[in-house]
């Protein structure tokens, strides 16, 4: 995954896109709830379409049982 990421100091580690607090998981509600990726986009304009992609990527591996996320240990 290049732009899913968990960090455990960040939303308790659930996974967000990468550089940003938000949840992969409430990007995926808005999809589930018919919303386009033009307007996830503009409610949300640090993403772009490559990373919701990445999200139902995401989700599919999810159920295939392949969970994989990289977790990012803050240095310091």
């Amino acid at each position: 995954m290049k732009w899913i990421v968990a960090d455990p100091e960040i939303c308790h580690g659930k996974p967000i896109f990468k550089g940003t607090r938000i949840l992969v998981s409430d990007v995926l509600e808005l999809v589930a709830a018919g919303e386009s990726f033009e307007e996830i986009l503009e409610e949300y304009p640090s993403l772009d379409k490559e990373m919701i992609k990445e999200a139902l990527e995401y989700s599919a591996k999810i159920i295939r049982g392949e969970h994989h996320v990289r977790f990012e240990i803050p240095v310091g």
